[in-house]
């Protein structure tokens, strides 16, 4: 029995994960039903499990349940992103500021921005989305701390269900891949202070871009 239930949290908590990659890439957007009929035979899964996973992502605040309706994507408060965008200061300025022009992780940043450029001149915007998300985890990779990337991975979560409240994406996204580029070229050259400027004035903008389209939902 002990056994059963273990493999049963554990299923439960690979669908939670993959869960959570789905609204990563933007493919489950904020205040979006999850209907578990749907879900359960798509995954080739029990009811019960899918249940635990929603239970699991209930929890960590990526979902909400709401008696007699079902369960959705969670859409971020106002609170929600200023901390957001308050704990990616914290973290992604410094991680630049102090950043080896040769680490690894600066390969991965010029990597998801020739992805974003390629993704932007075919419209797709939702990858462009998840081009920078990528990006700003590579900033973080530049750490070396596996704690920050791990809970960075998590706030990327809540960063893209913070995208999802735009109307027009193009617009939060397209102005950013070359600023982007530019903070690749500031670290590749060595001046990582000048990146990390770049970066925190880059935050700014689209922390109150962002605001601004929450303050437009009804």
């Amino acid at each position: 029995m002990a056994d059963a239930r273990e493999q049963t949290t554990g299923l439960a908590e690979e669908i939670a994960t993959r869960l959570c990659e789905q609204v990563a890439s933007g493919a489950l957007r904020p205040g979006q039903r999850l209907f578990e009929t749907k879900f359960a035979t798509e995954m080739e899964i029990s009811r019960n499990t899918l249940r635990e996973a929603f239970r699991l992502l209930t929890r960590d605040g990526v979902l909400r349940y709401e008696p007699n309706r079902g369960v959705f994507v969670a859409v971020p408060s106002m609170a929600s992103i200023l901390d957001i965008y308050r704990a990616r200061r914290l973290i992604e300025v410094p991680a630049l500021a102090q950043a080896w022009p040769r680490h690894e992780a600066v390969a991965r940043m010029r990597l998801a921005v020739d992805h974003a450029e390629r993704m932007a001149s075919v419209l797709d915007w939702r990858a462009v989305g998840s081009a920078n998300i990528e990006f700003h985890r590579a900033i973080v990779a530049l750490t070396d701390s596996p704690r920050l990337i791990a809970f960075f991975a998590r706030l990327s979560v809540e960063l893209r269900l913070a995208f999802g409240l735009l109307k027009h994406p193009a617009v939060l996204h397209e102005p950013y891949i070359s600023l982007n580029r530019a903070i690749v070229q500031r670290i590749e050259d060595g001046d990582q202070k000048c990146a990390a400027d770049l970066l925190e004035d880059y935050l700014a903008k689209s922390e109150r871009m962002i605001m601004a389209s929450f303050a437009r939902l009804d």
